[in-house]
């Protein structure tokens, strides 16, 4: 008996849509084009060179995903926004190294391609390319049937730097008396999505609803990560940064530790901003304690930077100027025995 013949999209993979979708990339991609891509888009691998100003250069990898944050992207299909969240993620990441973001790669898994979904996807992957001046230089689109639910997919990316040698920063050289800025967020980012979905089911929230004007709880849920990279790479131009933490899973108790030596703590006063409204009805609706808000959401404050008392005037003005405002949360002390490594009051 004949068999039917059977092609690659009777088993689910569609390899025409996948080369329209890598043919919709390719103008998004040459809009991030920066110095030293020799070859981007479209071969078995992406070539580059790293500038030539460098004299010891150090490479700096970083990837990292969206969480469950994807989850809300599916249930209000806003798609545009989450390319950004990816970007920022690595690329803030291997910024508070002191690292410049040369290229940035994405994988995108579905288990049908989507083209129009994909497209908006990628299309904010550029938007975030573009605003931390790193180049969309290659990625991959894996069409897997039945691996994911329809309409659903998952992301990963993937940022490389690069950073002098001499200027590294790891925090080795934070004493008692250095200051911190606070750098604001435009939301939880992409951290603590499962306590956040968990409080909005509990609270059975309509998402439609109003926080604060014409701010929407899915608008305040869905804004995307702020990319930190071009005022802080002007600001470690101009002066010596010690220390940078990107406040992201495990938020403000959890991150700040990271950068500091063993002997020190940060004191941070809750007083010195305002929280987003977004936080406060978490808070509320959830019944979340401070001390769970503070090691699980960034609470307003998207990044930390560490600088010397007598530079701090000086900082946020270079960070003020470059259309980052700053604020002072706290300072560095001596830390006891049984103190946490960081404090919130």
């Amino acid at each position: 008996m004949n068999k039917e013949s059977l092609s690659y999209r009777d088993a689910g993979v569609d390899i025409d849509a996948g080369d329209e979708l890598v043919e919709r990339i390719k103008p998004l991609a040459r809009k991030t084009l920066r110095e030293g891509v020799l070859r981007g888009i479209g071969g078995f691998g992406a070539l580059f060179e790293v500038p030539r100003r460098y004299r010891e250069p150090v490479l700096v990898t970083g990837t990292d995903g969206v969480g469950t944050k994807l989850k809300l992207a599916f249930d209000l299909r806003r798609h545009g926004s989450i390319g950004i969240d990816l970007v920022a993620m690595s690329v803030n990441d291997i910024l508070v190294q002191g690292a410049e973001p040369l290229f940035f790669l994405d994988y995108f898994a579905c288990g049908k391609l989507n083209i129009e979904t994909a497209t908006a996807v990628v299309e904010g992957i550029a938007k975030g390319c573009e605003l931390a001046g790193c180049a969309l230089i290659g990625g991959e689109t894996a069409e897997m049937p039945g691996m994911y639910p329809p309409g659903e997919y998952d992301l990963a990316g993937f940022a490389v730097g690069v950073v002098e040698k001499t200027a590294i920063v790891d925090g080795a050289t934070i004493q008692p008396g250095d200051v911190l800025l606070g750098l604001p967020s435009s939301g939880a980012h992409s951290n603590g999505y499962s306590l956040l979905r968990k409080i909005v089911n509990r609270a059975n929230a309509d998402l439609s609803m109003k926080l604060d004007g014409d701010l929407t709880l899915a608008d305040a849920a869905m804004a995307p990560t702020r990319i930190y990279v071009k005022p802080l790479l002007t600001l470690m131009r101009e002066l010596p940064v010690k220390g940078m933490a990107h406040i992201t899973g495990g938020g403000l108790t959890g991150n700040i530790p990271r950068i500091l030596p063993q002997n020190l703590t940060a004191e941070i006063a809750r007083s010195a901003w305002r929280r987003p409204v977004l936080f406060d009805w978490l808070q509320r609706e959830g019944a979340v304690s401070d001390n769970e808000m503070h090691r699980v959401f960034n609470c307003g404050i998207g990044m930390v930077v560490v600088v010397a008392r007598e530079d701090v005037q000086r900082a946020e003005k270079i960070l003020r100027d470059a259309g980052e405002p700053a604020v002072v949360i706290g300072s560095v002390k001596t830390r006891r025995d049984d103190q946490a490594q960081t404090v919130v009051c």
